[in-house]
């Protein structure tokens, strides 16, 4: 008698309970479908669903399944030396039509190991699509045992993918979002009831407006009637008027300290309600600062906010990961442009898992103008898709508006393709007004941009106010600044694990708020959204939209008799900078002497971005639109080299955790218990991020180790190397002081 197969197998007092495999990929192909069915794909969804795990049919599968007793999460997990069970359903759909069963091929076959590439390259590892389509025998195995009919016969779309080509590879992501999260939330229903079942408890968006509504109308019968705060009121009431119209790309181009985080979510909350959105997702570009802008949704709108974040995105795929990962299941999500861009061209399931709840949702880009050059014309292209095919809401938050419209050369060749003048809404219906209106401070140019001046005299004219904050480029300037000025002067620079930072910035807001003696040198971290209020600011020359959020932390409530000081000097060896420091430095050095108006008016910006687009090196450096786009009619498209060279941060930075504070208890429980959810944001607090470099040495030396619980995080073993002023030293203490801070 043939035993019914089985997908997975748990224990309970001591007797085993099985997941059937019929009722597995039936209960998988229903919840994709129903995942799919936002963006009008259920149907590809179905048999994608009833066909991931046809390989589960063999024989050798279910010997191995069976011979693996006891609760094993990953036994289902493919790894070197387990039986393939991805490949037969990819080759199954491609036997049942060549041409429209290649889509489902590529999800099936990746659906644990991640998207495939169409052909082997030595840039990405695992197995080419076109090599899995060539092992027959894994369908030939599972073909063995008598597989249901409605499974075997289940019958694919008969027409192909909607859109251009070059827009079917967001949408096969999309569909391989809805598998694998399905098939993650089936197995976690079998294998873990009782989390499934806490699954979805939210409140809905409309009742979180009117939460919202109402601590805004709180705040406001609370709150000193100042000007500041009489135009943030106005901001909010534009920001709800906007958010009736029915176009899918707005502008909220607000100064800093208009109150743009919470202008933006109420916008993105009547928005919601109006037109039925699921989900608003709000991303930053630094990982500095989402802690705190997620604090202040949470304080309002309750524990139905996720942070995600991606320094600890475990890269191994196996349960433990998956657990780990999110979904993106909530009302509120508030995430890093590194874990949302990346995810939207990654391959690994734990990255595309969240993408199908992208879909009908309001994406706000906070500080916009941080989207990387390099990468700006795949960027865009996905999210005009995101626009145009999967009901996406953005929203283009900065005081610096970049240029994102399309830009063509003098010969009509497209520079950036980007949105066209009438796809994008502006919000404030007058910019220029308010930008008068919200002026709070006077910046002063050096009429020299080339001169760069000494530390030493820099310090000296530092000293000279009781209160200043000093924003440099790098943390290497900052350090050469610290060793000058008082022991009691503030560093502040990502060599400090976040909780570290909070726990600065908390005493820096509390000497402000007592008008006490503060100095404090920052690198650039300070400026993006980041709520201090200095009466001068000195900032090092870089570009223009930099100045103007160094500008944003200066007189930024309006209370001081005049207007705050900004001070823009070029520091020493300013014109070695590289990279997005050194352009930026440079166009602002060549287009600043051209300006008759304030340096930071807010018509300059626009001249700024398209000469920093123009002269970056290119709009997509790694050649991502080729991969994927180029033979993506034929649908032979590169998903697992294209997510290797879509990074953010070039170099992969390694997380290293540190003992500052509760740090030591939290990587203890890390080695217990391994990782999951909860823990690993507790962990975000307490790491920093190192280069490889660093890293090798610190291995190499002892002071750092590898976890066994997560595979590329490192803990820190020799404490003395976290000063509680300078954070991590990351090279040896007998290099020259110098060398500490790169």
């Amino acid at each position: 008698m043939q035993i019914r197969p089985i997908a997975h197998v748990r224990f309970e007092n001591n007797r085993a309970i099985e997941h059937w495999l019929d009722e597995h990929l039936r209960d998988v192909a229903q919840l994709a479908a129903d995942y799919a069915s936002i963006f009008n794909s259920a149907e590809w969804a179905y048999v994608t669903g009833l066909w991931h795990d046809l390989g589960k049919y063999n024989p050798e599968f279910q010997h191995y399944i069976g011979v693996k007793s006891g609760y094993n999460p990953n036994a289902h997990i493919e790894q070197v030396g387990k039986v393939n069970h991805s490949a037969a359903g990819a080759l199954y759909a491609v036997q049942k039509h060549k041409t429209l069963g290649l889509p489902l091929a590529y999800l099936i076959a990746g659906h644990h190991a991640g998207l495939p590439d169409w052909h082997k390259t030595d840039e990405a590892d695992g197995r080419s699509l076109a090599e899995i389509l060539q092992e027959v025998q894994h369908l030939e195995k599972a073909l063995q045992v008598e597989i249901p009919a409605d499974i075997l016969k289940a019958t694919l779309p008969k027409t192909p993918p909607k859109g251009k080509p070059e827009e079917w590879v967001l949408w096969l992501r999309m569909l391989f979002s809805s598998l694998v999260d399905a098939d993650f939330l089936d197995t976690e229903r079998f294998m873990q009831p009782e989390k499934f079942a806490q699954r979805g408890q939210y409140p809905t968006l409309a009742s979180l407006r009117d939460v919202f509504n109402q601590h805004m109308q709180s705040f406001a019968n609370s709150a000193p009637k100042t000007p500041v705060n009489q135009l943030r009121a106005q901001i909010l009431q534009d920001c709800r008027v906007a958010a009736q119209q029915p176009s899918r790309v707005f502008s909220l181009t607000v100064p800093t300290g208009g109150g743009k985080t919470l202008s933006g979510m109420a916008f993105a909350l009547e928005h919601a309600v109006k037109y039925d959105k699921k989900r608003i997702i709000y991303a930053i570009p630094y990982t500095s600062i989402i802690e705190q802008t997620a604090n202040i949704y949470r304080s309002i709108l309750g524990d139905c906010v996720i942070e995600h974040h991606s320094n600890l995105d475990p890269s191994k795929e196996d349960a433990l990961s998956r657990l780990a990962a999110e979904n993106w299941d909530a009302p509120v999500i508030v995430t890093t442009n590194v874990q949302l861009f990346e995810s939207l061209f990654a391959s690994r399931t734990s990255r595309c898992r969240k993408l199908h709840n992208l879909a009908n949702s309001i994406i706000v880009l906070d500080e916009a103008q941080l989207l990387p050059p390099e990468f700006l014309n795949p960027i865009l292209q996905v999210m005009k898709s995101l626009v145009e095919h999967y009901g996406v809401t953005f929203v283009l938050s900065t005081a610096t508006q970049p240029a994102l419209q399309s830009l063509y050369d003098t010969f009509n060749k497209p520079i950036l393709k980007g949105f066209e003048e009438h796809q994008v809404s502006e919000i404030i219906p007058d910019c220029a007004q308010l930008f008068a209106d919200l002026e709070r401070v006077e910046v002063s140019i050096p009429e020299d941009l080339n001169a760069e001046r000494s530390w030493e005299s820099l310090a000296e004219e530092i000293l000279e106010h009781e209160t200043v904050l000093v924003i440099v480029n790098t943390k290497k300037q900052a350090a050469e600044l610290c060793r000058l000025l008082p022991a009691e002067t503030y560093y502040l620079s990502t060599n400090l694990c976040g909780e570290h930072r909070s726990a600065k910035l908390k005493e820096i807001r509390e000497n402000l708020k007592a008008k006490q003696s503060l100095r404090v040198v920052s690198t650039q971290l300070i400026e993006a959204g980041v709520d201090v209020d200095f009466p001068v600011v000195y900032r090092a020359l870089a570009g223009l939209d930099s100045i103007a959020q160094a500008a944003g932390r200066c007189n930024r409530e309006g209370l001081l008799a005049e207007k705050g000081r900004v001070v823009v000097f070029v520091p020493p060896d300013n014109h070695k900078l590289q990279g997005h420091l050194g352009l930026s430095a440079s166009v602002s050095k060549s287009i600043l002497p051209l300006f008759t108006e304030s340096a930071l008016h807010h018509t300059h910006f626009k001249t700024y971005f398209e000469h920093f687009y123009t002269q970056s090196k290119s709009r997509d450096e790694q050649d991502i639109e080729s991969l994927l786009c180029k033979d993506a009619p034929q649908l032979k498209i590169q998903f697992r080299t294209a997510a290797q060279r879509f990074r953010f941060i070039k170099e992969e930075g390694y997380a290293v955790l540190v003992t500052y504070g509760e740090g030591a208890g939290l990587i203890e429980q890390l080695k217990k218990t391994g990782p999951y959810r909860e823990l690993m944001r507790q962990l975000q607090r307490y790491t920093v991020t190192i280069h490889e470099q660093d890293k090798n040495r610190l291995v190499k030396s002892g002071d750092i180790r590898e976890l066994t619980a997560l595979t590329g995080v490192f803990e820190l073993v020799t404490a003395g190397l976290y000063d509680q002023k300078l954070g991590l030293m990351s090279t040896p203490l007998q290099l020259a002081p110098d060398d500490l801070f790169w």
